[in-house]
Parts: C-alpha cells; structure tokens; sequence
C-alpha cells in the first residue's frame, strides 16, 4: 500500500513555538481565570498577536482558534469570565452578536469564504473545551474544503498559517 505525502514544513515553526514560545501568565481582570487563555488575552494587549487576538470591543475579544478546524476559524467571547448565557448583560449579548455579524463579513472579504459555521458549545458534555468562558465559534467554509484526507486519514489539511491569517485580518 503506497501513501501519499502531505508536506506541510511551515508547520514546524508552529509546533517549536509551543515550547518556546510560552507566555507568562498575567494577572486577569477581577472573576477571571488565571487559567483561562481567554482570560489572560483580554488583559495582556501587549501580547496580542501572539495570544491572537485580532479584535476587541469594551465587552468582547475576538481571537484565532489556536487548533482551527479551517482557516480563519475564529472565537468571539465575552471580555468576562462567564459560563452560562443567562450570566451575559444585555450589552454583551447584543455586542457579541454584532461581532459575530461584523467577524463573518469580514472573513467573506478578507478570505472570500463562501459560507460559515457558527455556533457555542455549551458545557463539556456539549464539547466545550473551555466551558468556564462562554465563546462562539466562527468556521468559515469553501466548496471542497472537506478534502480526502478527513475520510480516510483522519486529518485535516489547514493552508494557512496562524501568523498569516492574524496579518490578513487584522489590517
């Protein structure tokens, strides 16, 4: 059985940056986590390429998805530690909207994508990875962007680094 090769060197870079590239933990806003990445990215703005954070408001942060199911696959959550929707004022609810609205639109010209998944995940059980700090997710999509390799090599192929798509997103 003969396998094809899928190179992807850029990668490495990423994967070394894991381990050397850590950041100190900050002190996060009164009710953070100090555990939480969400949380210590609204802090630490001295730090938000790498942390990925592309977009702020008073009330929410937009980041990269550090393990992106696609391209420009983003989190927008409430500056807040909070897990439960009922938790959110109305402020945030209608910021985190508009962002979602603002994020979408500006990945379809930014990106070209051609649709999007959005959603939240709520509580672990849900497939929360953070389920202390609510976080909407916004996958854009591309016709054939389910390629091959996630039927039988249980693999997705991302083209893109993260330090390209923050640069494209954020100019």
């Amino acid at each position: 059985m003969s396998h094809d090769i899928l190179w992807a060197p850029w990668r490495m870079a990423y994967i070394k940056s894991e381990q050397d590239d850590v950041l100190e933990p900050v002190e996060t806003l009164p009710g953070g986590d100090p555990s939480c990445f969400i949380c210590q990215a609204v802090v630490d703005t001295a730090n938000d390429q790498k942390r990925l954070v592309i977009g702020r408001t008073d009330t929410t942060i937009t980041l990269l998805n550090k393990y992106p199911y696609n391209n420009g696959h983003l989190l927008v959550a409430p500056r807040r530690h909070v897990n439960r929707l009922e938790a959110l004022t109305p402020e945030e609810t209608a910021t985190i909207m508009s962002e979602l609205t603002y994020w979408t639109n500006r990945l379809e010209s930014k990106m070209n994508a051609e649709g999007f998944n959005i959603g939240l995940n709520l509580g672990r059980v849900a497939g929360a990875g953070l389920p202390g700090h609510l976080h909407w997710h916004i996958v854009p999509r591309w016709s054939g962007d389910a390629n091959f390799i996630t039927t039988i090599g249980s693999a997705k192929s991302i083209p893109q680094a993260l330090e390209a798509a923050w640069e494209l997103l954020t100019r």
